[in-house]
């Protein structure tokens, strides 16, 4: 019996150290599973309730739309009383703006801290630096002045200026680092072959798109989503984007929850579309920029 019980020891050990091991692997998958069931649980409340009756909304909040239920209403008082295209356009118009002449002026600049030995080399990039500190809404009045004094209040101008200029130091920062990682012997290279520094230029940005890519992905989503620089240097109906007209419709019709949960709904739309369309390239992108 002795024998029979060393025998099943190391066996039922072998079990549970296996069974150990499987739980440590799958642990991490589990927690972020349910944080993304946490993350993602508002957002299908939101879009299955706005198409749904008012009465629905509030007596099955938790029931799918069904033939009794279904409603598009709040749709409709949306598009009929709010300018929504025009906030589409502006939003879109500011975002992709910001974007290219954030990454354009951006790697230029990283090209040339990194590239020339320049005296003040090093102060100029911790002066950059600093932006990243310092959030650029402490100086919102003298950004407003600054505006006003140039009449680019109540333009899409003005507020992808601010955009680039928010942009610009965790830019600059990010992409000098990645510029320093290009072999030499490539650029050497390209300068003994007769090209100018502007095409050397061109040929290394192909070389940084991970981290051109991560760069745009978070700036994208701060610009889409920002209110505070619109609602002060932007507040007309005109050069409204969309998240300042959500907000201007929900102090309109805040007791219509249709239409409430339909501007939000449509605001969330490119987002999400944007998520889902380039999820893989954003990992990617984020992955090489943390082993840089």
């Amino acid at each position: 019996m002795a024998q029979v019980a060393a025998q099943h020891k190391p066996i039922e050990a072998h079990w549970w150290y296996r069974t150990r091991q499987a739980l440590r692997a799958f642990a991490p998958h589990i927690v972020l599973f349910g944080y993304m069931l946490i993350a993602l649980f508002p957002i299908y409340m939101i879009i299955m309730n706005s198409f749904k009756e008012r009465n629905a909304i509030f007596g099955a909040p938790f029931q799918l739309p069904n033939a009794e239920t279904f409603s598009l209403i709040g749709y409709e008082t949306v598009l009929q009383r709010a300018d929504f295209i025009t906030y589409f356009i502006n939003s879109i118009v500011v975002t992709a703006a910001s974007l290219i002449l954030t990454l354009l002026v951006g790697s230029m600049a990283a090209y040339a801290l990194a590239e020339y030995g320049f005296k003040g080399n090093t102060l100029l990039a911790l002066y950059l630096s600093i932006g990243i500190m310092i959030p650029i809404r402490l100086g919102t009045v003298g950004i407003l002045q600054m505006m006003v004094n140039l009449s680019l209040v109540n333009t899409l101008t003005g507020l992808i200026l601010v955009y680039i200029a928010q942009a610009l130091p965790l830019t600059v920062f990010i992409l000098t680092q990645f510029m320093r990682q290009v072999p030499v012997e490539l650029k050497d290279a390209a300068r003994i072959d007769g090209a100018s520094e502007y095409r050397i230029y061109w040929l290394i940005v192909p070389l940084i798109r991970p981290a051109l890519g991560a760069i745009g992905i978070f700036t994208m989503i701060p610009i889409w989503n920002d209110l505070w620089f619109p609602l002060i240097l932007a507040p007309s109906t005109k050069t409204a984007t969309v998240t300042l007209g959500v907000q201007q419709f929900l102090g309109q019709f805040v007791s219509d929850w249709n239409a409430v949960l339909s501007s939000l709904t449509l605001a969330m739309v490119p987002v999400l579309i944007f998520y889902f369309v380039f999820s893989r390239q954003m990992i990617r992108s984020i992955t090489a920029g943390a082993i840089k």
